[in-house]
This record gives C-alpha cells, sequence and structure tokens, in this order.
C-alpha cells in the first residue's frame, strides 16, 4: 500500500466525496480516484460505494478509514519524533478562528509560535463557526475556536471563556457618550436588527433567547461579517449585537453606542475544539498549549 493513497482514500471517505477530497487535497480529480481505485485493486476489496450523491465507504472501507487515520497519525508522528532528535518539534498545524477572535490572537499567537516552535508551521483559517466545525470534522482544521457549540460525534469541546453580548447602535451626533442605558433583552425584539444569516452561532443564540420570551427578531438586514455589520450600523441601517471585544477591534469604538442587555443578559461561549477521531500529535499538543497560554494572556484568563 502507497501512504498517499491511503491519504487520498481517508479523505474521501471523510469527506463523503470525490469532488470535496479533490479540492481539500488540491488533486486532480480523475487522478484522485484513479489511485483509490488502485488500492481497491491492490486489496481486492471494495471500499467505497460511489453514488451520484457522493461516495460512502463500504464495511471494508470502515476498516481500512480506521486503520488508516491511525497510519497516517503514526507517520507524523514520526516525522516529530526525528525533528525532535535534531532538537525541535516540527509538523503543520492548522487552527481555525473566528474573525472577532483573528484579529486580537493572530499576532500573539503567530509571534510565541515562532519564538517557541520555529520549526512548527501555523496555519490560521478565519471563518463562521459552523464552517470551522465542518473543516474540523473533515480534517482540514487541527484545532479551531468556536462559538456556542455543543459536543457532537467527532469533536471534543471545551469551554474557555464566555463574553457577554451588547446591543450596538449607531452613536447620535450630539451625544458625547460612549455607552447608554442599559436595555432589556424583550426590547430588542422591537429593534430593528442587523444580523448575521443563520446557522450563525450568535444568530441562533439571540433567536432561541428572545423564543424563549415568547419574542422573535426583527431583522433589517442578513449579512455574514463583523466589520460589514458595524459599517452598516454606522450608516444608520439597524442595531447589531455584539461583543465588546468585536466592537473594540474596530478601531472606531467613538462611533458606536454600546448598551448592556438585561434581564437576562446574552452570553456568548468560546470553546476550544479538536477532533476526536485524529489523536493529537507532539507539534499539535505543543500548539494547544501555546494557544491556551496566549488566550489567557490576551484575555486575562484565570
Amino acid at each position: 500500500m502507497d501512504l498517499r493513497q491511503i491519504e487520498y482514500f481517508v479523505r474521501v471517505a471523510e469527506l463523503g466525496s470525490f469532488t470535496r477530497a479533490s479540492v481539500v487535497l488540491d488533486v486532480a480529480q480523475p487522478a484522485l480516484s484513479r489511485q483509490v481505485r488502485l488500492l481497491e485493486v491492490e486489496l481486492r476489496q471494495t471500499l467505497l460505494v460511489r453514488n451520484g450523491r457522493g461516495a460512502s465507504p463500504t464495511e471494508a472501507g470502515k476498516l481500512l478509514l480506521e486503520h488508516g487515520r491511525g497510519i497516517l497519525h503514526q507517520v507524523e508522528r514520526t516525522r516529530e519524533e526525528l525533528g525532535r532528535v535534531r532538537g525541535a518539534l516540527a509538523g503543520r498545524v492548522a487552527l481555525g478562528l473566528p474573525p472577532s477572535i483573528a484579529k486580537v490572537l493572530t499576532v500573539p499567537l503567530t509571534r510565541a509560535a515562532r519564538a517557541r516552535l520555529p520549526d512548527a508551521v501555523l496555519s490560521i483559517s478565519e471563518g463562521l463557526s459552523v464552517s470551522l466545525r465542518e473543516a474540523l470534522v473533515t480534517g482540514r482544521l487541527d484545532v479551531a475556536l468556536l462559538y456556542n457549540t455543543l459536543p457532537a460525534p467527532g469533536v471534543e469541546v471545551t469551554p474557555l471563556l464566555q463574553e457577554d453580548l451588547f446591543l450596538v447602535q449607531r452613536r447620535p451626533a450630539a451625544s458625547r457618550r460612549a455607552r447608554a442605558a442599559p436595555v432589556k433583552l424583550r426590547e430588542l425584539a422591537a429593534i430593528p436588527l442587523v444580523i448575521p444569516t443563520r446557522p450563525n452561532a450568535m444568530r441562533m443564540l439571540v433567536e432561541s433567547e428572545l423564543a424563549q420570551l415568547g419574542c422573535r427578531p426583527q431583522i433589517a438586514l442578513e449579512i455574514d461579517g463583523v466589520p460589514a455589520i458595524l459599517d452598516l450600523v454606522a450608516d444608520g441601517a439597524g442595531s447589531a449585537v455584539l461583543s465588546r471585544n468585536a466592537v473594540a477591534t474596530s478601531g472606531r469604538t467613538s462611533t458606536y453606542t454600546i448598551r448592556a442587555i438585561q434581564a437576562p443578559s446574552l452570553r456568548s461561549t468560546l470553546s476550544l475544539a479538536v477532533s476526536s477521531l485524529r489523536p493529537a500529535t507532539l507539534t499539535q499538543q505543543a500548539m494547544l498549549a501555546l494557544l491556551r497560554e496566549t488566550l489567557g494572556t490576551v484575555f486575562a484568563l484565570p
């Protein structure tokens, strides 16, 4: 068996599609299909059932998938152990961050990684929690920070911190105050909101919490991306529900009024997520420790 063939098969089986796997692996789909077929011929087993919706592993494929993950992990561990012989951890760690977190964490984390793990490669991707979670399950990410996510098969979740959410509005020109009186959660239902599309974690939190009070949010505009939301709020298109950090990192805090949400308050939970299907390599473990340490410094965690 060829390691490349095993890697190709594992990715196709995990993603359930030759098309998606070819994108992730950056390999032409015909070449990918040919290598998987050669593996099936060598093993004299049908490993994948191909259909119009994609590909799914057979019983033999499920067995090879389990062993294949272990084989690929051991290969990575071997590379790392050889790297330790020359005195350093090596390897690539793919990290996914929500945009608001990436803005404050990327520079200090990258600086710390260069200093402490100079032979390791840190790859950082930004995205919404839903897409980051999918990338974690499919193996495109090794670690992700996710908002308001729950444990699920294949993913281990560790809550790290809670952030209060605020009602963010355009500050009246005549006012010099950056803050205003608190607003009750129920009152959000009467305020036009500029809010991300479903299934954004913050959008789902606002809707579920208002539903508990028998209310629904009034959606003025749906748009994904904190900078765009803040631009629209500044332009008077509506109000937003965001963390204080999201406004602080915009560089235009004086443009907005930040109102606390009460009775009850809205809190967003940031969690650390890793795959439970792939044991962490030594480099990934070291990067996880560095990530926790940097988060503790940036957010003053105990």
